[in-house]
């Protein structure tokens, strides 16, 4: 039984943590990030080490490498954030090598490098970005249960479709890429859409809410797509 007393143990440790981010004094930094990195992290570790993930071929490999698209820290993700959002202050962009081996290159992981890719702000960006989407709705007096379900299908169908478009024209160009750096490099639009929804929803108490909403697109898109260029080129 994969719900053992101690998956129960790190779900609680989990909840407490959350709960003492949530409470944390001003200019505290807040725990939430750690507390859901270290519950997944001993989540998945417990799963591979009771043998069940053999028994799905490609499962176990599978939560192996979603690992270290998830060890992440506040501090990452703060610094992630700006980088995405103001890209055109950096002029490092080369990933840092932790290792060599057998020709390969294995690169340091996202809280020791910062142009790592990761999967932990797409997916909170994703999740934030659907509830945004629902409160807008509920603003306009149109909100419905469903309206968060059909936002979560239209993104990831929205998704799975930039994936399969540019890992066809790596494949054409025949270059490398791995699959979890593309769904991470193509998910971060989703912090800049949380962004113009939240400057259009703030300014639109002052009547300027469609105006604020597309200068700020303008930004996010354009730097978002020059920090995925300078990314991977």
């Amino acid at each position: 039984n994969f719900w053992n007393p101690a998956t129960a143990a790190a779900a609680a440790s989990f909840v407490m943590a959350t709960a003492a981010g949530n409470n944390a004094a001003p200019g505290q930094a807040p725990a939430q990030n750690d507390a859901v990195v270290n519950f997944v992290q001993g989540a998945g570790s417990q799963f591979l080490e009771s043998g069940k993930a053999r028994f799905l071929p490609g499962l176990e490999s599978a939560i192996i490498s979603l690992r270290t698209y998830f060890a992440v820290d506040n501090g990452y993700v703060l610094r992630k954030m700006q980088r995405i959002l103001f890209p055109f202050r950096s002029n490092q962009w080369k990933r840092v090598e932790a290792a060599v081996s057998q020709e390969q290159v294995h690169y340091a992981l996202p809280h020791s490098d910062i142009n790592a890719p990761d999967l932990y702000i797409p997916s909170m960006s994703l999740v934030t970005y659907v509830l945004l989407c629902g409160l807008c709705y509920g603003t306009a007096g149109k909100f419905n249960p469903e309206v968060l379900g059909n936002m979560t299908t239209k993104c990831m169908v929205t998704q799975l479709l930039e994936v399969a478009a540019m890992r066809l024209g790596f494949f054409l160009m025949q270059a490398k890429v791995s699959l979890l750096d593309l769904v991470s490099y193509t998910g971060y639009k989703y912090l800049g859409l949380c962004v113009n929804m939240l400057m259009g929803l703030i300014l639109g108490l002052a009547g300027y809410g469609h105006r604020t909403y597309y200068i700020t697109f303008l930004w996010t898109a354009s730097a978002i797509a020059f920090f995925v260029l300078k990314t991977m080129a």
